[in-house]
């Protein structure tokens, strides 16, 4: 995944193998910098914080993925996915130290949040489902949800075959099919709703312009003694 061969690349290996070795908060970006053997001032260009390598590491292994994912002709697009969210685990298999590491490290770093939702969005790309509108970013949340509960059963699942982790993602990405069929049915309703608003806005209003034209005219009213 990682190509030590560039400064960038031997700062993501140090990186984690720095997380690897200990916990991931108490490694500075002068650690990584010393372990990688890249002046800081250097690793200052591509990698300001902490954050930003994490970043980079989330996009690395989205590269993988998408390299190595292939669709079947008429496979059901559940199983297209869970077959990219298993091979997700089994790219990041070889940094499982590391990686259990950063994320027992402390709370969440917000700043990943948009590296995070944008690898989700790539991972249903991967498996031909729509993430454009409104419903795509729901199928984009409810995937970020469904991976994090199953990425958790993942750090503790220490058989070679993952078979508590394949459980897993299979149950939430079922529970989350229905739910999402749920989210699409009303989101037909409203967009049926919405189509025929201006037909039946203008039907109510001629509607009430027959009825004023028919009315009798009211009476004169008397003039004032």
């Amino acid at each position: 995944m990682i190509d030590q061969s560039t400064p960038d690349g031997r700062v993501l290996a140090a990186a984690l193998e720095c997380a690897a070795a200990r916990s991931w908060a108490e490694v500075s970006l002068l650690d990584v910098a010393e372990r990688a053997k890249v002046p800081l001032a250097e690793m200052r260009a591509s990698f300001p914080s902490r954050s930003a390598i994490l970043a980079e590491l989330v996009r690395r292994v989205d590269a993988q993925v998408l390299s190595r994912s292939e669709r079947a002709q008429g496979q059901e697009k559940r199983d297209l996915l869970f077959d990219v969210l298993m091979t997700r685990f089994d790219v990041l298999a070889p940094y499982k130290a590391a990686v259990k590491s950063i994320a027992g490290s402390g709370n969440a770093d917000l700043t990943l949040l948009g590296p995070l939702l944008s690898s989700q969005h790539w991972m249903l790309q991967a498996a031909g489902i729509d993430t454009s509108g409104p419903s795509g970013a729901l199928r984009v949340a409810g995937l970020a949800a469904v991976y994090a509960s199953v990425f958790r059963t993942w750090l503790e699942d220490d058989d070679p075959g993952h078979a508590r982790t394949m459980a897993a993602l299979d149950r939430r990405l079922r529970r989350g099919e229905r739910a999402l069929r749920q989210l699409d049915g009303t989101a037909a309703t409203f967009a049926r709703i919405a189509a025929s608003a201006p037909a039946l806005l203008r039907a109510l209003l001629r509607g009430g312009k027959g009825a004023r034209d028919s009315a009798p005219a009211s009476e004169p009213e008397p003039p004032n003694p």
